[in-house]
């Protein structure tokens, strides 16, 4: 309507502007011959009908086009409330309610960085000490073995009675009744014993409000309603909340995952070193086993050489052999010893008579 009244507002202007170029059109006729005095005002005229004509047709675009807008802004609006009515119903049915609280808690669970069967478990049947079966939402592994218990259905009718309050009393009284409701599950979470069903476990249960807004307008109406649930071993978590929880509670999990490959490294190297140890024993016996077998050697071809040999020479000078009996030398290598351990990491110094580079005469 806005562009409407300016185009108005346009069209009166450029009539009163032809009114007053009439009026000097005509003074000038006056003081001018007739013959030549009505030409102008013909051409004026025509212009003034033509932008006329124009500002007509810009001004019914105009108005067409927000009467398009406005029914389309109509249309969007009472569809956002006919969906906003369904969204508002759907969430008053607890079965609905508990599956959207489910799926909260999902997201928040893999926003953690935790693993399904392996870091939680979803929705696992136990009994508890009284006899009573019980299904919890979720059921988190720590590191030291120990289960974290959480719940995620949680009533909030008031909540949404105290949303569409039109009046500041009705909402005051239905924060309230939302905050009696979340005080009446803290009552009922803690009657399950949820810690006795899953052992080893922590001796509270989580109670996680599907949005951060449910809590905060429960603890507007009753601020004691955290220390309540502690005084219960009920814990009443948001999602930004139990994210900090869980992610704590993943981190626990990948240290103790580095402390154990860490111990299972600590067990390779000592067995590592226990081969190295008896290796090293084999070495030193093979060692010495070689050098005393270089002596027995040695002395085997003194004595063949001062026995046996001399009267084989004889032959030779006699010319019965047809080529001379050879003659064996004796082995001046030496077998090289193992270092000590405090020299172990020096660069060992290549060894004269080491065994590796052959034998000597």
């Amino acid at each position: 309507m806005d562009a409407a009244s300016l185009l108005l507002g346009l069209l009166l202007g450029a009539l009163l502007a032809t009114a007053v170029t009439l009026g000097v059109v005509t003074l000038l006729a006056r003081r001018r011959p007739a013959e030549s005095g009505l030409e102008p005002v013909h051409e004026s005229l025509d212009h003034l009908h033509r932008l006329i004509a124009g500002m007509e047709r810009a001004r019914a675009t105009a108005h067409g086009e927000l009467r398009e807008q406005m029914g389309t802004v109509g249309q969007t609006s009472a569809q956002l409330k006919q969906e906003t009515a369904a969204l508002v119903t759907a969430l008053r049915t607890p079965h609905v309610r508990g599956r959207w609280g489910e799926v909260q808690l999902r997201r928040v669970v893999e926003v953690a960085g935790l693993l399904e069967h392996c870091d939680f478990v979803e929705q696992p049947a136990s009994v508890n000490d009284s006899g009573a079966g019980v299904r919890p939402d979720l059921v988190v592994t720590l590191a030291d073995g120990r289960q974290v218990i959480v719940d995620a259905k949680v009533p909030f009718t008031g909540y949404i009675e105290a949303v569409q309050a039109t009046d500041e009393a009705t909402r005051q009284q239905r924060m309230s009744a939302h905050a009696r409701q979340l005080r009446a599950h803290v009552d009922a979470l803690a009657a399950r014993r949820y810690p006795t069903a899953f052992r080893p476990a922590a001796p509270f249960t989580v109670l996680f409000v599907p949005s951060d807004g449910f809590l905060t307008t429960a603890l507007e109406a009753e601020p004691g309603l955290l220390e309540y649930g502690f005084g219960r071993d009920v814990v009443l978590a948001t999602p930004s909340t139990l994210l900090a929880l869980l992610r704590t509670v993943a981190y626990s999990w990948r240290q103790e995952r580095l402390a154990r490959d860490a111990d299972q490294v600590l067990e390779v190297g000592r067995r590592l070193h226990a081969r190295l140890t008896t290796l090293s024993g084999h070495l030193t016996r093979l060692g010495s086993a070689l050098g005393a077998t270089m002596a027995r050697y040695n002395e085997t071809v003194g004595s063949y050489e001062t026995s046996v040999l001399t009267a084989a020479r004889r032959f030779d000078d006699l010319g019965v052999g047809e080529q001379p009996v050879p003659e064996p030398q004796q082995l001046e290598a030496t077998v090289r010893a193992l270092r000590p351990a405090e020299l172990g990491n020096e660069a060992a110094p290549p060894c004269e008579n080491d065994t590796r580079n052959g034998t000597h005469g």
